[in-house]
């Protein structure tokens, strides 16, 4: 009997090895994808800066580290919403892939007519810096036990009311046809909310971006290359997200800087680009690694203590 228990075990724990095995390689391969994207976005850098000047390479630098910053706050509230609709990991990722592709369509009217609005109406530049201060201020804030049920956002009932949806989920469909008749999944509307999030978000990304440069080649680029890296990013944080689970402070750091950063435009003074990359890179930087040494020792203290001696129990 004993025999058996132990080879039974030994099976479980052997299975539990190659999934720990595969997703170690599954987490590293997008830790190399992440990687690409970054070294693309660095490559468009390069000839910016050889095609538009060092100005333009640099606001485009900026504007690139501020978007990727804020987009690693923003992975952690679509990991919320896939988490509790329940999806798998094959419709997370189709949701995450129609979302990019909203995404990339509506920051780019949102750039355009900001820039629009902004070189018509310089002030709202001041505007914006006071609700990105008082966007990082609300994220210092915050507390991680304040969730908010997606199933009651008002995205989602008023889809469900607008479109003739089925009650549940079919794979990774967003739509079948039922007796000749075509219904949505509860599928579309995640999208929705995915959609509907991301322009709110657009809300302070976009502006934070105005704080470096209102130039619609580099702002837009900027936003681009960083977006097309999410699925990557996603990926990484979905699995490695108690990890990373205080870099919000530095993300709430950087609104505050690049709102702050505005806001000197009332008095004459300006923080020049160069001086600005320093500052979004080593708080970024310093965030993520005082989230990883702070993770790591919130990790071993909850880790069970293991009592010599129950390796050689009772055969």
């Amino acid at each position: 009997m004993y025999i058996v228990i132990a080879h039974r075990n030994g099976n479980v724990e052997n299975v539990m090895e190659r999934k720990e095995k595969n997703m170690d390689k599954a987490i590293t391969d997008s830790f190399k994808k992440v990687g690409l994207m970054i070294l693309l976005a660095l490559c468009l850098n390069g000839v910016i800066f050889l095609l538009k000047g060092q100005e333009l390479g640099l606001q485009f630098l900026a504007g690139y580290l501020i978007e990727l910053s804020l987009s690693i706050d923003n992975l952690f509230v679509f990991i919320m919403i896939f988490t509790s609709f329940g999806l798998t990991e094959h419709a997370q990722h189709r949701v995450l892939g129609w979302g990019i592709i909203g995404a990339i369509v509506l920051r780019f009217l949102f750039i355009f007519f900001g820039i629009k609005l902004v070189e018509m109406f310089h002030w709202l530049l001041y505007i914006f810096g006071a609700i990105l201060i008082w966007q990082g201020i609300k994220m210092y804030r915050s507390k991680e036990e304040e969730t908010v049920d997606p199933h009651d956002k008002f995205v989602v009932r008023l889809t469900a009311k607008i479109l003739p949806m089925k009650q549940e989920f079919v794979g990774d469909r967003f739509a079948i046809r039922e007796n000749g008749k075509l219904l949505f999944t509860p599928l579309i509307a995640v999208l929705v909310l995915i959609e509907s999030s991301d322009i709110i978000f657009a809300l302070d990304s976009v502006p934070a971006v105005f704080s470096v440069s209102t130039d619609l080649l580099v702002v837009y680029t900027s936003n681009i290359c960083a977006i097309l890296g999410l699925r990557q990013l996603y990926f990484v944080l979905e699995h490695l997200q108690e990890r990373f689970k205080y870099v919000k402070y530095g993300v709430a750091t950087l609104l505050c800087f690049t709102g702050v950063k505005m806001l000197l435009g009332v008095v004459g003074l300006a923080i020049s680009t160069a001086i600005s990359i320093g500052i979004i890179l080593l708080v970024l930087s310093g965030s993520i690694i005082i989230s990883i040494l702070l993770s790591g020792k919130e990790a071993k203290k909850t880790e069970p203590v293991q009592i010599e001696g129950d390796e050689n129990g009772v055969e």
